[in-house]
């Protein structure tokens, strides 16, 4: 055992002489809140201290000072090895979560499109990028916890990983790998999202204030946010989101018969594909493929493609309400998703070449994404369970 560095440490970390003092203390049955207020620390830092640097030789933790400084100055040494260069496993499972393949329900790999060889410089704006699994790290992180219950082996903190994608000489990730972070930016650092410029108008009786209650609080699934993500050439792709689950489904919408054969003409027919009929049709052929449970409201933003909204609710019995003008943060669901379907479908590209089975593919792969508000459960998983209870509540009506 090499020797006990007797130095005060400075404020930030515990002394030895406060480790006798805890000895002393957790010796005589005292609480680990009054222990932290004797010494004037915080509880949590006690608790910590007693979880991690115990002795366990004698097959139980028992506390001691001297053992406690030892562990403490081992873990403190500089430099470490980093954790993914020393385990394959481990870094072989965050390397295919964060740039694994796009894959169709039947397992097909989705190529995506082609993209430039990445060259160390931020994401090229307004161009492809690669399509990948893109899970975040902090996703990774906590969702090893649920697939490795048992294994302490594979554990890594989302730090971890992003020290191991930004900063060079920390391990094993390749840093162009920061290309499939839905940010793709190679420096940390921050950015200001674009304002969303609503457009169109609404009745009173459909205005968000109009909304049942059960919607605003998550308690009852079937109630959905929905808006479009705009490309170049007049394409656009909808997104739906369910607030509770954050299921994700993408509207196809190809272009119309004639599209691009003559000129535009001013109040002309819509044949981008998300004209007011068009996409009344699209997205009611996607919302009637749910149960009739399942389909309550819609909130939507005040853009005029959804200006057919009493024929989509006399179709699907779903009813809609639209967002106070420029007001974003009341569908937070669907700004959260569409920013991360701009991953795979970013801004100044054409949405139109995707085919429906390609846009089933994406949903599929954010679908099966684990979410922090759902417990590192995915989407996918909480949708299923919803359709699972609203399927037990059928038998037992019927019987």
């Amino acid at each position: 055992m090499s020797t006990i560095e007797l130095t005060e440490p400075g404020g930030r970390y515990l002394s030895f002489s406060e480790r006798d003092e805890i000895t002393i203390l957790k010796a005589q049955n005292i609480g680990v809140r009054q222990i932290a207020r004797r010494l004037g620390r915080d509880p949590a830092t006690i608790s910590r201290e007693l979880r991690r640097n115990a002795a366990t030789r004698g097959g139980k933790l028992e506390y001691r000072a001297s053992v406690a400084q030892w562990k403490a100055e081992l873990m403190a040494r500089r430099p470490k090895t980093a954790k993914l260069v020393i385990n394959p496993r481990l870094r072989d499972y965050v390397q295919d979560r964060l740039s694994g393949e796009v894959r169709r329900p039947d397992g097909t790999i989705v190529a995506g499109p082609s993209v430039p060889v990445w060259k160390g410089r931020a994401k090229p704006h307004r161009a492809d990028r690669r399509w990948a699994t893109a899970w975040s790290p902090e996703q990774i992180a906590n969702r090893l916890k649920i697939d490795f219950p048992e294994d302490e082996s594979m554990r890594i903190s989302h730090e971890a990983i992003y020290q191991s994608l930004f900063i060079e000489g920390r391990g094993a990730l390749k840093r162009e790998l920061v290309a499939c972070l839905r940010t793709g930016r190679s420096l940390r650092v921050p950015r200001a999202r674009s304002r969303n410029k609503p457009q169109g108008h609404v009745t009173e009786d459909v205005v968000i204030s109009e909304r049942p209650a059960e919607a605003a609080d998550r308690a009852v699934p079937g109630h959905w946010e929905g808006d479009l993500i705009i490309g170049t050439h007049r394409s656009a792709i909808g997104t739906v989101i369910e607030r509770k689950s954050r299921a994700t489904m993408l509207v196809h919408l190809p272009r119309l018969k004639g599209y691009g054969q003559t000129p535009r003409v001013k109040n002309g027919p819509a044949l981008a594909g998300y004209g007011a009929t068009a996409m009344n049709a699209a997205l009611a052929a996607s919302m009637t493929t749910l149960p009739e449970q399942l389909r309550r409201t819609l909130t939507w933003d005040r853009g005029k493609e959804l200006s057919g909204h009493a024929q989509f609710t006399l179709e699907t019995g779903t009813k809609v309400f639209f967002a106070d003008p420029h007001s974003p943060w009341q569908r937070p669901t669907n700004e959260n998703t569409n920013g991360l379907l701009r991953q795979y479908f970013p801004k100044g590209t054409d949405l139109s070449r995707w085919s429906a089975d390609d846009l089933e593919a994406v949903a599929l792969a954010v679908n099966n994404r684990p979410r922090r508000i759902l417990d590192w459960k995915t989407p996918a998983e909480v949708f299923t369970e919803q359709l699972k209870l609203l399927e037990l509540g059928g038998v037992a009506t019927t019987d």
